[in-house]
């Protein structure tokens, strides 16, 4: 399958939604935080609140497209030189608050929980990456990140991410990132991991 990695528009927001929808049915932190009734739908409304409301609009979202243009594969960065507005993340959060349902609480917890790990060094943020579980394993993954990371040396400024994955640690390491810090979720939630690429030369 020839795949095109390129930044996109508006235009294929909601495929992207469901992409990374796909992507995370089952992952370990969206499986604690969001509930299980409608999850696969709840999972794509919190992914297109993401994408429009903040990728497009302070970041930059990547995809691998198809040869009919579909999305495959989409990434989401978040830039320091386009800083999100205090009102943008109040306004997502509490849409993510009405998508998490009766584990909101849950998604709180972890959150405060993970607050630790988090520096407040100007840094490209990989806010979320996933991949088409049918194309899995082909390459697309580290294909698609290529561009934000370039991005991220051009500018000078170390990337950095969190990932509740053992194996995404792994995937993560091969392309320059190294482990910062790491949290168990209170009440049997999941272990998440911090990572950060520094900076060229640094």
């Amino acid at each position: 399958m020839e795949i095109e990695v390129r930044r996109i528009g508006p235009e294929l927001a909601g495929a992207a939604a469901e992409v990374l929808a796909e992507a995370f049915d089952g992952y370990p932190w969206t499986a604690w935080t969001v509930a299980a009734d409608r999850h696969r739908e709840r999972l794509a409304g919190l992914f297109a609140a993401t994408i429009s409301a903040v990728g497009l609009r302070y970041g930059d979202v990547w995809a691998a497209l198809d040869g009919g243009g579909r999305p495959r594969a989409v990434a989401v960065w978040l830039r320091p030189d386009r800083p999100v507005p205090d009102q943008v993340w109040a306004e997502v959060t509490e849409r993510g608050a009405e998508l998490a349902g009766e584990r909101y609480p849950a998604l709180v917890a972890a959150e405060a929980a993970c607050a630790p790990l988090r520096s407040p060094e100007p840094a490209f943020l990989l806010a979320t990456v996933g991949v088409c579980p049918a194309d899995q394993g082909r390459g697309i993954g580290g294909r698609l990140l290529r561009p934000g990371l370039a991005e991220a040396d051009r500018t000078g400024r170390p990337a950095v991410l969190e990932t509740s994955s053992p194996a995404n640690v792994r995937f993560y390491q091969r392309l320059g990132f190294a482990v910062t810090g790491e949290v168990a979720v209170p009440d049997g939630g999941p272990r998440v991991w911090a990572m950060r690429r520094p900076a060229p030369g640094v």
